[in-house]
């Protein structure tokens, strides 16, 4: 792999973690279950991107919103079309009425087929999670860039959280 095919690789693949991050907390299952392979497995007994949209279906309902922040990720390129990565992750998340801090590391496994990217396999590692005395979603709107402080409107207003719920979210 020549000098630029590498540096290529290392961005597209860095573009995954940021990728995925966004598109988990706009709830976008279509452009999250795309980031994968076509025949990724999914559990013991299913494969492939629609099993994998479901499966971040039933995951992501049980929680509200969520705000991860991609870190430190190291990359290890084994071949011209496979590598594997960590990444550490920093995440917010809504749990009913608590609020959850969390660290995260990914082991990730990455393979490249007809010129681009994608996610084998994302292997989730708990550093910990620690509840919040309290929310920061329970306070009044901020009414951006009227007041600094407050409540603002994402992820509520993007058409995938709102597609994704299709009510009111908890």
């Amino acid at each position: 792999m020549d000098d630029l095919a590498r540096l290529l690789a290392y961005q597209e693949i860095r573009q995954l973690a940021s990728h995925y991050a966004v598109a988990l907390d706009a709830r976008d299952l279509d452009r999250l279950a795309g980031l994968f392979m076509p025949d990724v497995q999914v559990g013991r007994d299913r494969s492939g991107r629609e099993a994998l949209r479901e499966s971040f279906d039933q995951q992501l309902r049980a929680i509200g919103v969520s705000f991860l922040l991609v870190g430190s990720h190291a990359i290890d390129l084994v071949s011209e079309e496979e590598a594997t990565g960590v990444v550490y992750c920093k995440a917010e998340i809504q749990d009913g009425e608590r609020w959850i801090h969390q660290a995260i590391q990914y082991h990730d496994r990455y393979a490249r087929r007809d010129g681009h990217w994608y996610f084998v396999r994302r292997k989730h590692l708990l550093v910990y999670g620690l509840e919040q005395p309290a929310s920061p979603l329970d306070q009044p709107s901020a009414n951006w860039p009227e007041r600094h402080d407050g409540r603002g409107s994402v992820p509520q207003s993007l058409a995938s959280w709102q597609q994704f719920w299709g009510h009111d979210p908890p």
